[in-house]
C-alpha cells in the first residue's frame, strides 16, 4: 500500500492539469477533456494509479507505475483495459504507463502483450530517461521533474524548487509543492525533499486523500 501513495500523487496531478498531460503525452491542443471513472462497469476494479482521459474521441489511458512487477501483470492488464474501454466507450483508446522508478526490469521495456493468438500494443515512458528541461517549464508536470534524467540530482532537485515557489497562487502552489515533496521521496532521503518544499504538503493532503481510499 505505500507505493500507491506516489501512484496516487500522479493521477491526482493528472486529472487535476488533464490538458497539459494530454499536450505532453500526445502532442496536442485541446480544452475538451472529460476524466472518465476509472471503475469499468464489467467485472468492477478500482484503479488508484489509473487515469482515463476523453478527448477529440478518444481515450487517454494513463497508468502510473512505482513498480514493474503486479499482479496481473502490465501487459495483459493493458489488453484487459483496452478491450473494456472499447466495450463500454465505443472508441480508439490510446494507453501509456509512465514507469516512475529507475528499474532494468524487462516489464519497464515492454511496449505489448503477446500469446498464440493475440498482440496488443501500449507505449511505456521511463521517467528516468526524460529530459528534465520539458518538466522543469510545465507547473503540472514539474513534481515528475525530480525524477527525470540529470547527472546531479540534487541540483535538479533544487531547480524545483525555486520553479515551485515561483507559482504565483499561494494554494496551487502549495499543491504542487506537497506532489513534489511525495514524488522527490522516490528518489531521495526525506528530509532532503522535505527541506525544500517544507510547508507545501499539509495544504495537498486533502485532495490527495481521496484518491487514496
Amino acid at each position: 500500500m505505500l507505493f500507491l501513495e506516489f501512484d496516487n500523487t500522479c493521477k491526482l496531478l493528472a486529472e487535476q492539469y488533464p490538458s497539459d498531460f494530454i499536450r505532453w503525452l500526445l502532442g496536442v491542443e485541446t480544452q475538451q477533456i472529460e476524466i472518465l471513472k476509472t471503475e469499468l462497469t464489467l467485472s468492477p476494479i478500482r484503479a488508484d494509479s489509473v487515469s482515463f482521459l476523453r478527448a477529440n474521441n478518444q481515450i487517454l489511458h494513463v497508468e502510473f507505475q512505482t513498480l514493474a512487477k503486479s499482479k496481473p501483470p502490465i501487459p495483459f492488464r493493458m489488453l484487459d483495459y483496452s478491450v473494456r474501454l472499447k466495450r463500454q466507450y465505443d472508441c480508439p483508446v490510446i494507453q501509456i504507463v509512465i514507469f516512475l522508478v529507475e528499474t532494468t526490469d524487462e516489464i519497464a521495456f515492454t511496449e505489448e502483450y503477446r500469446d498464440a493468438t493475440t498482440v496488443h500494443q501500449y507505449r511505456a515512458i521511463r521517467l528516468w530517461e526524460q529530459d528534465s528541461a520539458l518538466f522543469l517549464e510545465n507547473k503540472a508536470l514539474l513534481p515528475l521533474a525530480p525524477l527525470t534524467r540529470t547527472d546531479s540530482p540534487r541540483t535538479l532537485l533544487a531547480q524545483v524548487g525555486e520553479r515551485v515557489a515561483r507559482i504565483s497562487d499561494r494554494d496551487e502552489r502549495q499543491n504542487i509543492a506537497s506532489c513534489a515533496d511525495i514524488l522527490a521521496g522516490l528518489r531521495f532521503e526525506k528530509d532532503k525533499s522535505a527541506s525544500i518544499f517544507k510547508g507545501g504538503y499539509d495544504a495537498g493532503v486533502s485532495n490527495l486523500s481521496r484518491y487514496s481510499k
